[in-house]
């Protein structure tokens, strides 16, 4: 079947040339301090910069992590200013939304600083690998 007709192929094969799980942990993690959030926006600005700071951090991070999902090619900036970002959010926001959005901002930037594009599957891999090493063998056993 054609992606055209089969909607959860074309999604995988999406996904696969994007850092998805990356990208999707650092928007999740943006949301959920932002939903962690107490104060109303009216007192966020009277207090000042401090305040506006604890809700400014978390919506660049969900923007990162939408950024990391719809432009992969810059991944590696988003991933670097998501951590910093992630780790901004301890200070300004919470505990960073109580240590959860903090630690998924965190292992979402990982993934994605990790994340090769065009790298082979594991399984693909492996199998290869123990293909060359039975026709070396067998090769040996030749000689």
């Amino acid at each position: 079947m054609s992606s055209a007709r089969n909607p959860r192929s074309g999604f995988r094969q999406w996904r696969a040339h994007r850092p998805f799980w990356g990208g999707l942990l650092l928007t999740l993690a943006g949301a959920e301090i932002l939903l962690t959030e107490k104060a109303s926006l009216k007192v966020v600005m009277h207090i000042g910069m401090q305040g506006l700071a604890g809700y400014l951090l978390p919506t660049l991070m969900l923007l990162c992590g939408l950024l990391i999902l719809f432009n992969p090619t810059q991944r590696l900036f988003y991933s670097l200013l998501g951590i910093l970002l992630s780790l901004g959010t301890w200070l300004t926001s919470n505990l960073g939304g109580f240590l959860i959005g903090l630690l998924l901002g965190a292992i979402g930037s990982c993934l994605t600083f990790g994340w090769l594009p065009d790298q082979e599957p594991r399984r693909r891999l492996l199998r290869g690998r123990r293909e060359q090493q039975r026709t070396a063998t067998e090769a040996q056993g030749l000689s």
